[in-house]
């Protein structure tokens, strides 16, 4: 049987780079030689796309690339394979625009489509989604700044300009300390910081704004922070239940990413009904964006009543050895390089161009 020309495309121009690229390696580590032939594809910081030509080593960072070549006449070179797999992470490989790239090509690609995608990477718009779907969530202000003027948005979509000394007083007004700042289109935690008083929201919402232009400000919610994988396209079957234990209070970046202390509980440490009822609204969330291939979702159980909040959905989890997706399908017997092979057949039943 001939191979499938699988391009793997990674990096990309977020601040997710380097994760990115660690899940590129880790993937292509793990593909099926016999399947596929494989076309590794890196996109610097810069938006450059190129052949990578170095070793698959999964121990090497950006710093140690080597041998790769800028792909000339990238239309050409993308329209020569049957299908990609952009292991990209946060804005322009996760939000949509490059599932719009593939689209008008016409090139099948694993993963969520646009709409999916998009939604999945903003999350205040994620937050109006859910709420009409019924889920819990924490209360949360939603916030823009241009150029020096800060904005609060009410749940109307009224527009209010404040200066940011009054923007503050008035986030405290509506929610709770602490408080969780965020850009609204980030991933891997960057950009968030727990606020737990006025001067720490008001340093945090100008740390975000550096990332975003559109600023979430959630109340804290003290409970598990547990997740759930999601795969498939009509038909989805879910993971078991994770559980996280960051090094920090919270699951900050370096305590993803740097901090040898996190970890994760597989399974998580709940009850039977806490799990079942984690792994239906986790298929719903995915059903309510209209996602395809996979998706992470992410869930916090409050301590003393053991309410079920959604927190968030990820429509390109990671995939290094650490990640929690492939680690909560490996527990119930699907081993990396099947999830792999399942995630680029169902590409091809996802991706109908007509």
């Amino acid at each position: 049987m001939e191979k499938i020309k699988l391009g793997v495309v990674f990096g990309g121009m977020s601040s997710e780079n380097e994760v990115s690229f660690t899940s590129g390696l880790y993937v292509l580590n793990n593909l099926n030689k016999e399947k596929y032939n494989i076309f590794p594809i890196y996109i610097d910081k810069s938006g450059k796309w190129y052949e990578y030509n170095d070793e698959i080593d999964t121990s090497k960072t950006i710093k140690d690339i080597k041998k790769i070549i800028e792909i000339d006449n990238l239309q050409k070179y993308l329209k020569n394979l049957d299908i990609v797999f952009p292991i990209l992470h946060g804005l322009y490989g996760e939000d949509g625009t490059i599932q719009g790239l593939f689209e008008i090509m016409k090139i099948p690609y694993v993963g969520c489509r646009v709409l999916a995608s998009s939604i999945g990477m903003d999350k205040v718009y994620s937050k109006i989604i859910f709420k009409n779907a019924g889920f819990k969530q924490a209360k949360y202000c939603y916030i823009k700044k241009y150029d020096e003027v800060y904005k609060f948005v009410d749940d109307k979509f009224n527009e209010t300009i404040y200066k940011l000394d009054e923007l503050v007083d008035v986030i405290a007004e509506k929610i709770d300390f602490p408080m969780f700042v965020k850009p609204s289109n980030s991933g891997s935690s960057v950009g968030v910081n727990k606020a737990e008083n006025i001067k720490e929201l008001k340093k945090y919402i100008e740390e975000a704004a550096k990332y975003d232009s559109k600023i979430l400000v959630e109340e804290g919610i003290n409970g598990k922070e547990v997740e759930c994988a999601v795969l498939g396209n009509e038909e989805v079957i879910t993971s078991c239940v994770g559980e996280v234990v960051p090094a920090e209070d919270y699951y900050s970046f370096d305590a993803k990413y740097k901090m040898k202390e996190s970890k994760t509980i597989i399974p998580a440490n709940i009850t039977e009904d806490e799990s079942n009822k984690i792994r239906k609204l986790a298929k719903k969330a995915f059903k309510c964006i209209d996602g395809k291939g996979l998706s992470r979702v992410d869930f916090f159980i409050e301590n003393n009543t053991k309410e079920i909040y959604i927190n968030e959905i990820n429509t390109m989890p990671g995939f290094t050895k650490i990640s929690m997706y492939p680690k909560l399908f490996e527990h119930i017997g699907i081993k990396y390089s099947d999830l792999l092979d399942k995630l680029i057949e169902m590409c091809n039943l996802n991706c109908k161009f007509t």
